[in-house]
């Protein structure tokens, strides 16, 4: 197949068109959004790129039937992908657990900026990471992911494709106005180096009969496509396995619910991604995730250079969130550090997982601004006195 961008080679683009890009080689064929600052450019790439390759890209009346319309996209069997930021995202939360719910595979897109309500529309922020994770109503669970640089923007858009198609969920990519907006160098690769994972499908009538069901005991049913000819109920009430409402029986709710949570939780180890970076020896911990993880790597090395056993860990995933390994990691280190562009939301994460076992403190930054290396470093310069 021949892509409408090129492949094989570096290019120099923005985050959003990163995104855009990727979403196509990992088999995005639909796509429905709403334009919002900072997420519009990949709105726009998409609607120059889809209908080149046989795609559809449409725009919707708002950002709940933009979700709405990538959740029946995926039903229909396609891989499907919409995009927003704060507002929209807000929006977007009860087609979230919609989604939840009934286990489709989609891939939204939020592309932060300072918040609440309209706020600082073309301004980075981290302000969206509680949102991700518990945005929606009712006991759930998803992925949710934070790249920090335009490559990685690439790279874990296809990854959060290939999860949302594995573990049949939502997946959340969860980036900023800052690397939506940045352009570096990144490499686009060849199809055939890039690894596609694609839904289980049903192998038979009976196995199609149970689209919520385990018939394989991995919690992650096979999802019969509409129009394909299997008799498929979806609905957002309660269900049984066979997708029909159940919503008065306890039995039946607890063991959906378990089962969709559990599916996630069973296989943090597979979904949880991180990068260390001087922490073997580390005498105090940076705990960072997205644009500010850059700062902080810098203030790590600068640190090192002062003669402080400075450490970095940059959480690629934020959710499902692995508390025992930040155990570990706070066993290790005299203090753990948590610099966001928020007033603390990573932050409770990371202060939950250090079970005490070291002080964790918040190092915040709003208004629109990156925090930089020297704030980070002076902050710590000031505890350590």
């Amino acid at each position: 197949m021949k892509f409408p961008f090129p492949v094989g080679k570096a290019d120099f683009i923005q985050g959003d068109e990163a995104i855009a890009r990727a979403a196509i080689l990992a088999g995005c064929r639909f796509y429905a959004g709403y334009p919002i600052t900072p997420a519009s450019e990949i709105f726009e790439a998409m609607a120059l790129y889809m209908p080149l390759i046989d795609g559809v890209v449409i725009q919707m009346e708002d950002e709940i039937a933009s979700i709405a319309a990538v959740i029946g996209a995926s039903w229909a069997g396609t891989k499907a992908m919409t995009a927003t930021s704060g507002p929209g995202f807000s929006l977007m939360q009860e087609n979230i657990g919609y989604a939840v719910m009934t286990e489709t595979p989609i891939v939204v897109v939020d592309v932060q900026r300072g918040g609440p309500s309209t706020g600082q529309p073309t301004l980075p922020a981290q302000g969206d990471i509680m949102q991700a994770i518990w945005g929606t109503h009712g006991d759930h669970s998803l992925i949710v992911l934070s790249p920090s640089t335009v490559q990685e923007a690439f790279d874990f858009t296809i990854r959060a494709f290939n999860l949302a198609e594995k573990y049949r969920t939502p997946v959340i990519l969860l980036t900023d106005a800052e690397v939506g907006h940045m352009r570096e160098r990144v490499y686009i690769p060849n199809p055939e180096e890039i690894e596609i994972v694609n839904r289980k499908l049903p192998q038979n009538e009976e196995e199609a009969k149970l689209p919520f069901g385990d018939p394989h005991g991995d919690l992650v049913p096979p999802m019969p496509i509409f129009g394909k000819g299997f008799k498929t109920y979806v609905t957002g009430l309660t269900h049984d396995e066979r997708g029909r409402p159940r919503t008065v029986e306890r039995e039946v709710h607890e063991r959906l619910i378990k089962r969709i949570v559990e599916k996630i939780e069973r296989n943090k180890k597979d979904i949880f991604d991180y990068q260390a970076y001087e922490l073997d020896d580390a005498e105090i911990a940076i705990v960072s995730t997205g644009i500010v993880a850059r700062s902080a790597l810098r203030a790590v090395r600068m640190l090192r250079d002062e003669g402080i056993k400075a450490g970095l860990l940059k959480i690629n995933t934020i959710w499902p969130f692995d508390f025992d390994f930040i155990e570990r990691v706070a066993e290790k280190v005299n203090a753990i550090y948590v610099p966001e562009m928020n007033l603390g939301q990573l932050y409770h994460l990371v202060k939950e997982g250090a079970n005490g076992k070291a002080p964790v403190k918040l190092i915040s930054k709003i208004g629109g601004e990156v925090h930089t290396p020297m704030e980070i470093i002076e902050f710590i310069r000031r505890d350590l006195k």
